[in-house]
C-alpha cells in the first residue's frame, strides 16, 4: 500500500492568486484583469481576501498574451506603491514567440519574490509547443539566482518533475525548492487526486509545494491538497467559472471558498509574512532587501524623485 507523503505539515495554507494568464479573455469572463491598473486592483482584492502571493501575467494593448516589460513594470509598481505586502510572482512564459531576453527581463529587473520556472517543453492545448529548452532553463536558473528571485518550479507531468530534480542535483536550481503542480492543462496530467498523489510522492525532500486544477477537477484538487498538507493556487487564469455555468466575479471569490473549506480541515490561510517564513529566508520583499530605490518608489507613486 502506497503512503502519501505530507511535506507541508504546517496548518498554514499559502494561497496564490493567478490573476490573468496568457489565454483567457474578457469574452470568457468580463471580470478578467488584463491591463496594469486592473491587475493591481485585482491583486489588492485578492490580498484582502487572504492571498499571500499573486501570480502575474500581462497583456498587450489589445489584451493578447504579452511579455512587455513596461506592462509588468507598471503593474508591479502600482502594487508596490500601495505598500501591500503580498508576495509577487511574475511569469516567465507569457505566450508564444517571445525571446529569452523578453522572458527573463521582468523578473531580473523588477525582482519579485518569485518567478515561474517551467521545467520542460510540452504540447500546450494540443495546438502549440510551449517551448522551454534546456539552455533556456539553465540560463533562467542562473538569472533567478543572480536576481535573488526564488523559482516557482511549474510541473505539468512526471517528466518535468524529473527534469527539475536533475537541475537541483546539478546546481541549476537551489534547495529548498518550491513546486507548483499544474494539473488539468490539455497536454499535461489530468486534474485528479491520483495525479496529485503520484507527483507529491515523487517530490524531493524538504521542499514546499502548491497545486491547482484546471476545469472540472479544480475543486477535487483543492480538497485533496488541503487534506495532504499542500498549498493552493486559484484564480481566473485557471478557471473562469466559480460553479458549473456560473462565472466567477474575480479571483478573490475562489480564495473565499478555499478559506472556508480550509477551516473544515483545521487550516488557516497564511499571511504574506508567514508565507515568507515557510518559503525560507531568501524570500524577502523587494523593499526589505533594498532592491527598490527611493527614486523608484517615488516614481511609482507619481511623486517627483528629486525632492
Amino acid at each position: 500500500m502506497t503512503t502519501t507523503r505530507r511535506l507541508n505539515d504546517s496548518n498554514k495554507v499559502i494561497v496564490t492568486a493567478a490573476l490573468t494568464g496568457a489565454v483567457t479573455t474578457k469574452q470568457d469572463n468580463p471580470y478578467l484583469p488584463t491591463q496594469p491598473k486592473e491587475i493591481a486592483e485585482a491583486a489588492l482584492r485578492c490580498y484582502e481576501a487572504g492571498a499571500a502571493m499573486v501570480h502575474i501575467h500581462v497583456r498587450d494593448d489589445n489584451d493578447a498574451g504579452s511579455m512587455r516589460f513596461d506592462k509588468f513594470e507598471e503593474a508591479v509598481g502600482l502594487i508596490r506603491a500601495t505598500g501591500c505586502p503580498v508576495l509577487l510572482n511574475l511569469t516567465s512564459s507569457g505566450g508564444q514567440g517571445f525571446s529569452w531576453e523578453e522572458r527573463i527581463r521582468p523578473f531580473r529587473e523588477l525582482r519579485p519574490e518569485m518567478a515561474s520556472f517551467d521545467a520542460g517543453t510540452m504540447n500546450w492545448l494540443h495546438s502549440v509547443v510551449f517551448m522551454n529548452e534546456p539552455k533556456f532553463l539553465e540560463l533562467c536558473g542562473q538569472e533567478m539566482r543572480a536576481a535573488g528571485v526564488k523559482p516557482e518550479i511549474e510541473v505539468f507531468d512526471m517528466g518535468m518533475l524529473n527534469t527539475a530534480k536533475h537541475y537541483l542535483k546539478t546546481g541549476v536550481l537551489d534547495a529548498p525548492a518550491h513546486f507548483q503542480l499544474c494539473l488539468g492543462a490539455p497536454g499535461g496530467m489530468e486534474a485528479t487526486t491520483e495525479s496529485l498523489v503520484y507527483l507529491v510522492n515523487h517530490l524531493p525532500e524538504n521542499c514546499t509545494w502548491s497545486t491547482f486544477g484546471i476545469g472540472r477537477g479544480a475543486n477535487e484538487i483543492t480538497l485533496a491538497a488541503l487534506a495532504m498538507g499542500g498549498n493552493i493556487r486559484v484564480g481566473l487564469e485557471d478557471n473562469v467559472y466559480y460553479n458549473k455555468g456560473i462565472l466567477a466575479q474575480g479571483s478573490q471569490q475562489f480564495i473565499g471558498r478555499v478559506k472556508r473549506v480550509a477551516a473544515e480541515f483545521g487550516r488557516v490561510l497564511a499571511t504574506p509574512e508567514e508565507a515568507r517564513a515557510i518559503f525560507g529566508p531568501e524570500v524577502k520583499s523587494a523593499l526589505v532587501k533594498g532592491r527598490i530605490s527611493l527614486v523608484e518608489k517615488l516614481r511609482w507613486q507619481g511623486l517627483p524623485a528629486d525632492g
